[in-house]
């Protein structure tokens, strides 16, 4: 499973794993008008512009042997600590495609990240998942991340959502 640093040319790619992904592990969980709304290329245009800012986002991509983008991550400092190494990173995103979930293409983007963070000095690293996302939180309890008992309530498509932070210690 190659894992690379995105580039610009990656955007729309990135775009349409976030779409798929999205489209496929939030259904039951946000209104299926608003899952079947979500627009590749108006997500391209967003991962355009963050994959050519010097905002300290890292963007990771697997890809098949064909050079296509399976999966994404994109990790930065955590909000409010600037984006200079701090203490505590956040991994913003992990999508794969949903005919790439359960071939190991997740835990090795997710170790690949939090890697990047380690290598650039952070010593813990946190996250966010939907309290109704069972599959992804049973997937990040078993690279050992934990919540940490902070829980946010957001608002998207028009319905309130629990969120659980997760946190892991980067160096054991």
């Amino acid at each position: 499973m190659p894992i690379r640093e995105a580039r610009p040319e990656d955007a729309a790619a990135v775009a349409a794993v976030h779409v798929l992904s999205w489209r496929a592990a939030y259904r039951g969980l946000l209104p299926g008008p608003y899952l079947d709304a979500l627009d590749v290329a108006e997500r391209t245009a967003v991962w355009r512009a963050r994959l050519t800012a010097p905002d300290g986002h890292t963007v990771l991509v697997s890809t098949d042997t064909d050079g296509r983008v399976r999966a994404f991550s994109c990790v930065r400092g955590w909000p409010g600590e600037g984006f200079a190494p701090g203490p505590t990173a956040e991994v913003a995103a992990l999508y794969a495609l949903p005919e790439a979930w359960g071939t190991g293409v997740g835990r090795a983007l997710l170790a690949a990240s939090t890697e990047a963070l380690t290598a650039a000095g952070f010593r813990t690293a946190a996250l966010w998942v939907f309290a109704g996302n069972a599959r992804a939180r049973r997937f990040y309890e078993a690279a050992g991340w934990r919540p940490d008992g902070e829980v946010v309530r957001e608002e998207t498509g028009g319905r309130v959502l629990e969120e659980l932070r997760y946190r892991r210690e980067l160096f054991t």
